[in-house]
């Protein structure tokens, strides 16, 4: 495989989406990519740094492998050890990791051990990301981008499949609990459609049933859970098949869920052409996200971001400014 070359995706079958979150949304991977990003190349490091079981480690690692986000090679013949390097596809990964650290760091308060914080090495300040546009620069927000489904993007193939999901809840074997509310959206695959539905522009139960395909009763599962979260918030009607939209929080997840995207349809190339087109209704442009430092405004890169172990005094909550 060359590192640098996309993958291109068989016909018909999941689209750039599909494959980005079947890989993304489990726990492990992120913490092992976050870890590899910071230095971390040794198998027995990341057992030291995370509480995670040695046939759970080697299985993401095996993927990431598979998947061409590392390239494992060998260190020492006898007995044979293995370093793994990132290669351009799992370096950048690090915007998507960036927007679930700023939104878990400014919306959820239960977390199993203490979020680090993040300094901008330019400005040398705590830092937390801004998306942009990347054609004016500009700061973006969920109503000014306007997407629709592109060639690949038909009803179902941006649904990761059962068999390449790998959930993540809290606990010793299925995640770390360190992204806890992120996992609820992105680590089931219909909690992940559910979402894409609602910044689409879903609203009713129909329609979200509709999108997804997916039984009553999941969506109805979905819909409480993603209410219970503060995602969502149902509006007077008939219950349980009432309209919903998306809180502020809800709406804050969007730099998430763009860079995503952004990173899938880069790294998997479906021959039809895209899943989702997106334009800046601001300066009319292709919609390409980018993060910029909150303080000083500067362009980041996965260089300019420092994890930093001790927080600073803790943010005020978004939702109460």
């Amino acid at each position: 495989m060359d590192d640098a070359a996309p993958t291109r995706l068989p016909p018909g079958g999941q689209n750039a989406i599909a494959v980005a979150l079947g890989l993304l949304g489990d726990e492990w991977t992120l913490l092992i990519l976050r870890y590899a990003l910071q230095g971390v190349r040794r198998y027995q490091d990341w057992h030291d740094r995370l509480p995670i079981s040695n046939a759970v480690l080697t299985a993401r690692l095996t993927r990431l492998t598979d998947m061409g986000l590392l390239v494992r090679d060998a260190y020492q013949q006898r007995p044979v050890r293995y370093a793994y390097r990132l290669t351009p596809r799992g370096r950048e990964i690090w915007p998507v990791l960036v927007s679930i650290w700023g939104w878990e760091y400014r919306w959820v308060d239960a977390h199993s051990e203490r979020l680090p914080w993040m300094r901008h090495r330019g400005c040398g300040r705590h830092m937390e990301p801004v998306m942009v546009c990347g054609g004016c620069e500009q700061p973006v927000r969920p109503r000014e981008v306007s997407s629709v489904l592109g060639p690949s993007g038909a009803a179902g193939r941006s649904i990761p499949s059962g068999a390449t999901r790998r959930r993540s809840a809290a606990g010793a074997e299925n995640g770390a609990g360190l992204f806890p509310e992120t996992m609820s959206l992105i680590g089931n695959r219909w909690s992940v459609g559910l979402l894409g539905a609602a910044f689409l522009g879903a609203h009713r139960f129909g329609e979200f049933q509709q999108r997804l395909g997916a039984p009553p009763a999941m969506i109805a599962d979905r819909l409480r859970t993603f209410c219970a979260l503060g995602v969502l918030e149902a509006l007077p009607g008939e219950p349980g098949r009432g309209s919903y939209r998306l809180t502020a929080k809800g709406r804050a997840f969007f730099p998430v869920v763009m860079t995503l995207i952004d990173w899938g349809q880069h790294w998997f190339l479906a021959p039809e052409g895209p899943a989702l087109l997106s334009t800046h209704l601001g300066c009319g442009s292709d919609f390409a996200p980018q993060l910029v430092c909150d303080g000083c405004r500067q362009v980041l890169c996965d260089s300019d971001v420092q994890v930093i172990g001790e927080e600073p005094a803790a943010p005020v909550p978004a939702r109460a400014r």
